[in-house]
């Protein structure tokens, strides 16, 4: 599976990068090492949207924490990074799509990573990752 990345990313130009306790919604507990993964840097946090592409050398699920009886799973990965993105991807770009039923690409990727603006890895379509592949 193909997935996703929203969240503050200081050096957007790094070889690797190290994401901890990560909200993970729409299929992202699933991540695994070896998977393919789209980083976008969150414009509330000052980044630019997506930045980069790589695989996952490592994913670990954080414990849930006692006595909290509903929790978004988290898990904390660590990614190589394999490409940067030619061109920019972001909020601003992805804004006009917002017609929840058409089965675009870029709709999907508005309502996953800017609906709820929190920052978190999602499972992406074959569809969205196709998109997201032509930006490198």
């Amino acid at each position: 599976m193909i997935f996703a990345v929203k969240t503050d990313i200081a050096e957007p130009r790094a070889k690797t990068f190290t994401f901890m306790a990560q909200k993970t919604m729409y299929g992202g507990k699933t991540i695994a090492a070896g998977d393919t993964i789209y980083l976008f840097a969150s414009e509330s946090e000052g980044g630019a949207g997506l930045v980069a592409r790589g695989v996952v050398t490592s994913a670990q699920p954080v414990a849930k924490k006692r006595g909290i009886a509903r929790q978004t799973p988290r898990v904390s990965i660590a990614v190589k990074r394999t490409a940067l993105a030619r061109r920019p991807l972001g909020r601003a770009d992805l804004k006009p799509f917002a017609d929840w039923d058409d089965g675009r690409a870029q709709t999907e990727l508005n309502f996953k990573f800017y609906r709820q603006a929190t920052n978190k890895i999602v499972g992406l379509s074959d569809e969205a990752a196709a998109f997201l592949a032509g930006y490198f």
